[in-house]
């Protein structure tokens, strides 16, 4: 192993990425692309969420059927995101668990194959990412989520189901009941405290702080 890495490291990650996509992004699409990312820098590694924050709920939408896709995305329903994101999640956890909440994920990194398939397929362009740029999904560096109750394992009422395509699903819609747009509004709060930006169209989406600074990646699940 250790050869391999001396290997790797011989070479810019860049010459190691993939370019094969229609609008010429280089794109980390190899596991010895991937592991050379995080050997020269480790906070790059991606994380599975549920091994790393304790009592977190997966709703992985994209492992089934119940998506606008109407079709199995993704082999299995996991979650992965970058170090940091998945370390600032553990400490939104540990806030929301005071208050009597937890975290619900829906989806988190997303290899950029599964971006070019929504967005040839998404009736409604403004709700899914444009490949020729990717996704923040791509980068590992954004969730989609809510908060459900401990006590009693429901979901915490929000303005849409996740993945609506309406005009409610807006970060910044008021024409809401009190008590809704009250969880909505915790929810947003909580994550920005903690380096996440909420999509101005989709409450349930959160960008973590400097996704710059991560490439765009395609590696399946399987591959992780």
């Amino acid at each position: 192993m250790r050869y391999l890495i001396a290997f790797l490291l011989l070479f810019p990650v860049s010459l190691l990425c993939a370019q094969n996509n229609p609008y010429g992004l280089t794109i980390i699409n190899s596991k010895q692309a991937y592991r050379a990312s995080i050997q020269e820098h480790p906070e790059k590694a991606l994380v599975d969420i549920q091994k790393a924050v304790p009592g977190v709920v997966l709703d992985i939408r994209y492992a089934t059927k119940n998506n606008f896709m109407k079709q199995v995305m993704y082999p299995s329903a996991r979650a992965f995101a970058r170090k940091p994101v998945v370390a600032q999640l553990k400490k939104i956890q540990a806030e929301l668990k005071k208050k009597g909440y937890g975290l619900k994920i829906f989806d988190a990194y997303r290899p950029y194959t599964i971006t070019l398939a929504f967005y040839q397929k998404a009736s409604d362009k403004d709700f899914v990412a444009h490949p020729k740029s990717g996704s923040r999904h791509n980068r590992g560096c954004a969730v989609d989520l809510s908060i459900i109750d401990l006590k009693t394992g429901k979901d915490v009422a929000m303005p849409t189901p996740y993945d609506s395509f309406s005009k409610a699903a807006a970060a910044d819609y008021q024409d809401l009941t009190p008590a809704i747009k009250k969880n909505r509004d915790f929810l947003i709060g909580v994550m920005q405290k903690h380096g996440f930006q909420v999509m101005y169209n989709e409450w349930w989406h959160y960008d973590f702080r400097d996704w710059e600074k991560y490439e765009l990646m395609d590696i399946p699940f399987k591959k992780l």
